[in-house]
């Protein structure tokens, strides 16, 4: 139960950040974020043990579900500004459906992604062989287990204290690629510790490098998705990393099973700095300047008749009138609409050329129902209106394209508002 209810809480609790502080200062809000989960990692189970030690178990179970209440009554108490709807909140499971495919089609998302599997996958090696690690390799106890532990979140917190500094001298991508080769350097060399003081430096080291990389990949994931879709968009990319971490746990101590545990802590290392090399065709720079906001120009379409919200589908055209010799650039320009299309509710896409006039293209798209195409109206940012004009610009007559809605079946059950 308290794995489902982090499991419910994470996403949402992530996706609050954006609403709480302006989009410069996002990364500093979730650096510090990152400082107080480590802090509470330090303090937590000390302060745990104390009240066990005094009160017992049960009442420290009680007072930390009471420690909740605060943060019920501050969110109770919190005034968040949401976006005017003229239309009805989405069901479940129409909003499970409707993340899954944004997170689809979002070609940014999938470099976050990406990005994220490329460096928790090797990376996990050292969060989960360093118990063993500390036992056999150093012959530590569980409290020298927890010191190095603590190292790591030390460096977490000093590394949280310093990024601003290193964001004004470094974008996106180099900042993961630093944050990378150090926690490969520092993999490699508390392999070849002998000793637990060389091996607490190293992981403060590591907790710094892991803070600049892991802080910039979650900035990165916030700045790829609108407001309406955020809280679900940052939900799979939590699956993305607990999933990545639990790969490669099982894959490193399979590892280390078959060699030591030395060997797998290297083999993590250099496939981190293989892993850099290969994702950095995704791309993190210039994310953080997309333009997510609903694009207030964007008006819901007007019919002739009345049609209810579960109608459908809905097959709408846009007819465009090209001259010939830009066929080529108008099919650049519109093909890239199509993720653009799908991620707001298209759950089908296409551009087709007239046989019989080559001046005429459709670009033609299906959604499941009329309320759904609706919220696709709302879903419109600054950047896909922005796709849209260029598009839009081929047109002949300076006009926008013909739009045109059909609606599938019960056509005597439409009321004409004429």
């Amino acid at each position: 139960c308290m794995g489902l209810g982090n499991a419910l809480n994470a996403p949402a609790w992530q996706a609050t950040t954006p609403d709480l502080v302006p989009r410069e200062e996002l990364a500093g809000a979730v650096a510090l974020g990152g400082i107080s989960v480590n802090v509470a990692r330090a303090v937590g189970p000390a302060l745990g043990g104390l009240l066990v030690a005094a009160l017992g178990a049960g009442w420290v179970f009680l007072l930390n579900a009471a420690s909740f209440l605060g943060v019920v009554v501050v969110l109770a108490r919190w005034q968040r500004e949401v976006p005017r709807s003229r239309l009805p909140p989405e069901d479940v499971p129409g909003a499970m459906r409707a993340g899954v495919r944004y997170v689809r089609h979002s070609a940014p998302f999938h470099a976050v992604l990406a990005r994220t599997a490329a460096f928790v996958v090797p990376a996990s090696a050292l969060w989960a062989l360093l118990p063993l690690f500390a036992r056999r390799g150093l012959g530590l106890s569980a409290a020298g287990y927890g010191l190095l532990l603590g190292c790591l979140g030390a460096g977490a917190i000093a590394g949280a204290a310093i990024l601003p500094r290193i964001r004004e001298r470094l974008t996106s991508d180099r900042l993961v690629l630093a944050g990378t080769a150090v926690f490969a350097a520092v993999s490699a060399a508390v392999a070849l510790a002998r000793g637990p003081l060389i091996a607490g430096g190293g992981l403060f080291i590591g907790g710094m490098a892991w803070m600049g990389a892991m802080s910039t990949l979650s900035v990165a994931a916030q700045n790829t998705v609108p407001a309406w879709v955020r809280a679900r968009a940052l939900a799979v990319g939590l699956l993305a990393l607990q999933g990545s971490m639990a790969v490669g746990s099982l894959l490193w101590g399979v590892v280390a099973t078959h060699s030591d545990i030395p060997t797998a802590l290297v083999a993590g290392a250099a496939l981190l700095l293989v892993g850099a090399v290969a994702s950095r065709r995704f791309a993190l720079h210039g994310l953080s300047n997309l333009d997510l906001r609903p694009d207030p120009r964007w008006s819901l379409p007007e019919t002739a008749c009345q049609l209810d919200g579960d109608e459908g589908p809905v097959l709408v055209t846009l007819e465009y009138q090209v001259d010939p010799t830009e066929s080529e650039e108008f099919l650049r320009a519109v093909r890239r609409l199509e993720p653009v299309r799908r991620r707001d509710g298209a759950i089908r896409w296409n551009v087709y050329r007239d046989t019989e006039d080559p001046n005429r293209w459709l670009e033609v798209f299906v959604v499941e129902s009329w309320l759904e195409h609706l919220r696709q109206h709302e879903r419109v940012t600054a950047d896909d209106r922005t796709l849209f004009e260029a598009a839009a610009r081929f047109n002949r007559g300076g006009s926008g394209p013909r739009v045109r809605h059909h609606i599938a079946g019960r056509l005597a059950e439409l009321r004409w508002n004429g």
